[in-house]
């Protein structure tokens, strides 16, 4: 009886552990959150126009003449294309998880897309010639080891980085109005803005973070922003046309 009694201990102890939830994936962890948005202040420049006569495949995709994205000012009076980040606060020894899905960047309609992306150290990098012409890939690293691939079709090719890195630039030799930026972190707080110019870094511990936001053509701003708890603070930028 009693060794039944111990069996059913165990059983009872092991019933609780599958009933036990398992740990959630640090990307699931709670933790706040820095929002906000890059506001644009005075006249957007003229971005350049492109003369894609020469590759009729990608021309056919616009139906007015196509411009560099250099400064793309949102309807709503915010800027797109800027990198946001946490660039002090977070403890020395912290390690996270490199992620297993891959970052996407597209070459279609003679462009990258996206212009400006964050990526971890370690994560996938798939580049993708939608376009199925010539491409040719120039990752212009000073930290990490650069590369110069050809892409003569559609086809995907994968890359990785093992350095931080912010920024680092992305052209294409055939076609020299193409550029891209990467911001490479050992951390995943870190968010791009878009078609309506915010941005949001969420699962941030406790602490006080120095927060980067970074444009191409007007160089970087800064923050200073204290969480606590699952709580949200804002952190809004501005650039000024030069």
């Amino acid at each position: 009886m009693r060794r039944l009694g111990s069996v059913a201990a165990v059983g009872a102890g092991l019933l609780v552990l599958a009933l036990r939830p398992a740990p959630a994936p640090r990307s699931a962890v709670a933790g706040a959150t820095v929002t906000g948005k890059v506001k644009f202040v005075g006249k957007a420049p003229a971005n350049p126009a492109i003369d894609m006569t020469e590759e009729p495949k990608c021309k056919a995709k616009y139906t007015t003449t196509p411009h560099e994205p250099v400064v793309e000012v949102n309807k709503n009076g915010t800027l797109a294309n800027v990198f946001v980040y946490v660039k002090a606060g977070l403890p020395a020894d912290a390690k996270y998880p490199t992620p297993t899905t891959p970052v996407e960047i597209d070459q279609n309609a003679c462009m990258y897309h996206p212009r400006v992306f964050g990526i971890m150290v370690g994560q996938g990098l798939a580049i993708k010639n939608s376009d199925g012409i010539l491409h040719n890939i120039k990752a212009m690293g000073k930290k990490n080891r650069p590369f110069n691939i050809s892409q003569p079709t559609t086809m995907t090719t994968n890359r990785s980085f093992t350095t931080v890195e912010v920024m680092l630039p992305f052209e294409c030799n055939v076609h020299g109005w193409m550029h891209a930026w990467a911001g490479v972190l050992p951390h995943p707080f870190f968010a791009a803005t878009g078609a309506d110019g915010s941005f949001s870094i969420t699962g941030l511990p406790a602490g006080t973070y120095t927060i980067e936001a970074i444009h191409e053509k007007y160089g970087t701003q800064t923050a200073t922003v204290t969480v606590t708890g699952t709580g949200t603070k804002t952190a809004d930028f501005t650039f000024t046309a030069k």
